[in-house]
């Protein structure tokens, strides 16, 4: 019987090395007290990475879409899951239906959840997000905090006030230092100051706040993270954990041609086909391959990183991508298959994509 052939282009994840950064992370972030969230919408919440996490004994697994946490749910996780970015009013009911945890800045929000919790005869945990200067989410008004804090721990029957949060460096570019932290814990202790306890969680934020948990410079009262990038590719901008697998995924793409040809276009120029105005380098006639994927499927070629040595990226339109193979150190032909490694906005465009064939590796690295 004729084996089955692979399809193209093609992601693999490899869970073994996912396994492998979560239990590395995890064990540096617990010598500091720190729990985590790992965070699944860098992969479009696919069940089977997700059970990697649910094993993993991770202190919440989180996402900002309802319905990758409602997958998760019916894909049998058990690990609470939290929904990471700040609820609509129209999706309350639905929040409380597949989150256990949700981040808020909106007293009018929090009302609506409580109304949704009581309806569900369910208990729901809010994390308050404090806006530390990144301008997304978040109570910039410290005394608007300390009001919604006040009211949902004494009236809002059904939701239970679980900690504090903050963001940076998504929209603003604003790092995480020792210093912002120390913002955050003070906006904790008022917040303490004004219920009368401790809060559970003082949560400082994303993968880009790890590097103070490597270096020793995390305060002490930092006690949770919302981890996603670093698991997923091993580093981020401004930290890179050597133990940790770069590997995790894997795009493959297959040769659809093969030719020598100007490396300028001939005619008249106008945009292309995202109604972009381009230049061109002209190089002289080079030999040239075609992929057979495209914008559609990743995003921005330029973020696409090629594992052929000497091959160059050229550019990309809806289903094509153009790469320069003069130098490579392997004669490329049609029908060949180029591999990449991506950053994390490919792999968020390429899970969403149906045309892209999804391949998981079960076997760990490990002896």
């Amino acid at each position: 019987m004729r084996e089955r052939q692979e399809q193209y282009p093609q992601l693999e994840v490899d869970l073994g090395k996912l396994q492998e950064n979560l239990a590395a992370l995890r064990e540096r972030c617990q010598v500091s007290g720190i729990k985590l969230s790992g965070i699944v919408k860098g992969f479009c919440a696919l069940p089977e990475a997700a059970k990697v996490y649910d094993r993993a004994g991770l202190d919440s697994i989180g996402s900002s879409r309802l319905e990758q946490l409602r997958t998760l749910r019916q894909a049998g996780i058990r690990t609470p899951l939290m929904m990471i970015r700040i609820p609509m009013l129209s999706e309350v009911d639905e929040l409380v239906k597949w989150a256990d945890i949700s981040l808020q800045s909106e007293i009018s929000v929090l009302r609506a959840t409580d109304e949704a919790a009581a309806r569900a005869g369910v208990r729901h945990k809010v994390i308050l997000m404090v806006d530390l200067g990144d301008l997304r989410e978040g109570f910039w008004d410290r005394e608007e905090l300390i009001s919604a804090a006040l009211e949902v721990e004494q009236k809002l029957e059904n939701l239970d006030l679980l900690g504090v949060g903050t963001n940076l460096g998504c929209y603003g570019s604003v790092q995480a230092t020792p210093e912002k932290m120390e913002e955050l814990i003070a906006a904790a202790e008022a917040v303490e100051a004004a219920i009368g306890r401790r809060l559970e969680v003082i949560s400082g934020g994303a993968s880009s706040s790890v590097h103070m948990v490597l270096d020793g410079t995390m305060p002490s009262r930092i006690n949770h993270l919302r981890v996603g990038e670093l698991l997923l590719l091993g580093r981020v901008w401004g930290c890179d954990m050597p133990e940790l697998h770069k590997d995790v995924f894997t795009l493959r793409a297959e040769v659809i041609e093969v030719k020598i040809k100007p490396s300028h276009p001939v005619g008249e120029l106008s945009v292309d086909a995202f109604g972009r105005t381009r230049t061109y380098v002209d190089r002289g006639h080079r030999r040239r391959a075609l992929l057979a994927m495209g914008r559609v499927d990743y995003g921005e070629c330029e973020d696409l990183v090629s594992r052929e040595p000497g091959l160059i990226m050229l550019g990309a339109s809806s289903d094509h991508t153009l790469v320069d193979v003069q130098n490579t150190v392997r004669d490329i032909q049609v029908g060949d298959i180029l591999e990449f490694d991506l950053c994390y906005a490919t792999m968020v465009y390429l899970t969403h994509s149906e045309s892209v064939h999804l391949v998981f590796r079960e076997e760990t690295t490990s002896e």
